[in-house]
């Protein structure tokens, strides 16, 4: 009997995955059937997104495991109509272009480049910047994004502290968890990279407390989400500097509204949520490897923890 397996996301990306999954699938020497349709007690697989219209999961009984093409997974995690196995999406791909983005955007602060670029009044100042090994970068989360991002920092350098909810280690990066340890790596903070998930415990991570923890003139980096900052307590901060700068990917509302503060803010560079995103090829191999695994009785990878959201 063939593998049934739903593609439940944007139909204009259906081109797109069609190809890339059957071949994978092919690949791992599965006979499968894969469609945009099907009755929902045939289905044993879902390849998911939020935005593909599937709420009610109750009707599938057949089903295995939903395969989510986002990394965030706030929007399904809770839904108690799904009672199998979730996998969000980690591949190689998204964590390259995280990296490189948040690895631009701190050099950029790093070595002053705004000021290169916007201020050209004649005036020779030949000050160098300092050496990375002189600048600490803090990284908030240090899940598979985190991480990519923490080494990636390491190797160049910079002195990383990175901050967890619960313990981790990771080579060359000082890693702390914890409430305290919370405030010992934000009080250390030149730049402050925001790659925590959106669950209630994380929401407003940045508030008015947390950012009057920071260096004066301090950073701020979010390419994660945009929950995590408390909007009005960033403007604040940065109105009276305690926060130098911040540079913002991610929003409680996208696309940001014209008329948000954020975008006539001298001291803010908002990009629109361009970080990072799911490659359908590398999206692809994850997905299909979790199927292989689901028919061949091994572990699933990348599975969500329900209580925790993520």
């Amino acid at each position: 009997m063939p593998v049934n397996i739903l593609f439940s996301a944007r139909p204009a990306l259906w081109p797109v995955y069609e190809p890339l999954l059957s071949q994978g699938l092919r690949d791992a020497g599965l006979d499968f059937v894969l469609a945009t349709e099907f009755e929902p007690d045939q289905v044993d697989y879902v390849v998911y997104a939020p935005n593909g219209g599937l709420l009610d999961f109750s009707p599938y009984t057949r089903l295995k495991a939903v395969l989510s093409l986002w990394a965030g997974v706030e929007s399904i995690a809770d839904n108690e109509t799904l009672t199998v196995p979730l996998a969000r999406m980690v591949d190689h791909g998204l964590s390259q272009g995280m990296t490189e983005w948040v690895v631009a955007h701190t050099l950029r602060y790093h070595l002053g480049m705004d000021e290169h670029i916007t201020v050209q009044d004649g005036v020779w100042t030949p000050e160098a910047p300092p050496l990375a090994t002189e600048r600490c970068v803090c990284v908030l989360g240090l899940g598979i994004l985190g991480q990519a991002t923490a080494e990636a920092l390491a190797a160049l350098n910079f002195r990383v502290i990175g901050w967890s909810r619960t313990p981790k280690q990771i080579a060359g990066v000082t890693c702390l968890h914890g409430i305290d340890g919370l405030k010992t790596a934000l009080s250390q903070a030149e730049i402050a990279v925001l790659l925590l998930p959106d669950t209630p415990a994380t929401e407003n991570t940045m508030n008015t407390e947390t950012l009057a923890l920071l260096p004066k003139g301090a950073r701020i980096i979010n390419p994660g989400r945009g929950p995590l900052i408390d909007d009005d307590a960033l403007l604040q901060a940065l109105n009276s500097g305690q926060v130098g700068h911040a540079t913002l990917d991610v929003f409680r509302v996208e696309p940001l509204p014209p008329e948000h503060p954020y975008w006539a803010h001298p001291n803010v560079t908002v990009t629109p949520h361009i970080a990072s995103e799911t490659r359908p090829v590398t999206a692809a191999q994850v997905i299909c490897e979790n199927i292989r695994r689901g028919e061949a009785g091994e572990p699933f990878v990348h599975l969500v923890d329900r209580q925790l959201g993520y």
